[in-house]
């Protein structure tokens, strides 16, 4: 009998990966929405990063602690309550696994379908059992939040010279705009931090978000770390009272590679609990994504094969986080 040691023990039954912590990044972009030179400043980022904080947003922060406050109600019930409204299909609750092939992490999360389209039993059962307050708060967040979210995506637009300032916004505003709401919790783990001897405890692996845009918000707890053009991990410093964007798959495409889909991650913390909210806006599942005529010069070829945003859905579902799905749709040289 093979008898295994303290830590290979531990490795086996616990497959969440740890990484070192790295250095605050001092250099995020920072939008003000009310700046005339914003929409200059958020191509400029979207283009080096594909990530910026935006202050002075108009989402009351009201709206913002009433939903962060029945979140954590919801996150404090016994694990038999929320799993009522689990296993994910990919909506509901989830725990640990992310995915249905192989990807963990140190979370506990809520995933929401906004798209009236797509039937999810677990996001009605969750609306049923949750009919007054917390769904109240979903539903006030999100709708401030999306009208923030197509002022930024108009302001990108103006910024690149479209002349259909709306041309990345129509996809999101759209009825059938297959979008959808997370809310992750990770809980403090220095003992198990501890007892695995070094490192934090990987809460959300390194990934792409899929769709246009991402808009993130997390309350005070550090732990957001995004990777630089050169491979480098830094780390953002928190700030419950601004809102973090995301550049996702679908934009990168659709400027041709202007935009850079930031791929981020999350750490967790040793004492303090981080709880973040995302809305993903997407496009319909039907609509047609290809680098925009407008931003493919004569001297540029596309780079991309076109696609509708369910064929890249269902090959996202298929991948691993840390997979790079564009990559299937890259025409070859």
């Amino acid at each position: 009998m093979v008898v295994l040691s303290h830590q290979a023990a531990l490795n086996e039954l616990f497959p969440i990966k740890t990484c070192k912590p790295t250095s605050l990044f001092s250099c995020v972009p920072e939008i003000n929405l009310s700046d005339p030179e914003a929409k200059t400043l958020i191509v400029k980022a979207c283009k080096e990063f594909g990530f910026f904080k935006i202050v002075n947003h108009g989402v009351p922060f009201e709206l913002i602690t009433n939903l962060e406050n029945e979140a954590i109600k919801f996150f404090k019930q016994p694990q038999s309550e929320k799993e009522k409204v689990g296993p994910p299909d990919p909506f509901g609750y989830g725990s640990k696994r992310i995915g249905t092939n192989g990807d963990v992490g140190w979370v506990e999360y809520l995933l929401l379908n906004t798209n009236p389209d797509v039937i999810s039993q677990n996001s009605l059962l969750l609306l049923e059992q949750n009919r007054t307050i917390f769904s109240s708060a979903i539903e006030d967040y999100i709708w401030s939040v999306k009208n923030m979210c197509f002022e930024v995506l108009e302001l990108m637009a103006d910024g690149l010279g479209i002349g259909e300032r709306n041309v990345f916004s129509r996809m999101v505003r759209d009825e059938k705009s297959d979008s959808c709401f997370r809310l992750n919790h990770y809980p403090a783990c220095g003992e198990v931090e501890e007892a695995l001897s070094g490192g934090n405890l990987i809460g959300f692996g390194e990934h792409t978000d899929p769709q246009i845009i991402s808009v993130l918000r997390s309350n005070n707890t550090s732990g957001l770390q995004i990777c630089l053009k050169d491979g480098t991990w830094v780390s953002i410093p928190p700030d419950q009272t601004s809102f973090f964007i995301n550049v996702g798959d679908s934009l990168q495409v659709m400027t041709n590679g202007r935009f850079k889909s930031v791929k981020h991650r999350v750490l967790t913390d040793t004492t303090m609990s981080r709880l973040s909210m995302i809305y993903f806006g997407g496009a319909p599942l039907n609509e047609k994504i290809a680098p925009l005529p407008s931003l493919v010069s004569k001297e540029e070829e596309s780079l991309y094969k076109e696609f509708t945003w369910k064929e890249y859905k269902n090959a996202a579902y298929k991948s691993r986080l840390a997979d790079n799905r564009l990559s299937l749709f890259e025409k070859s040289g």
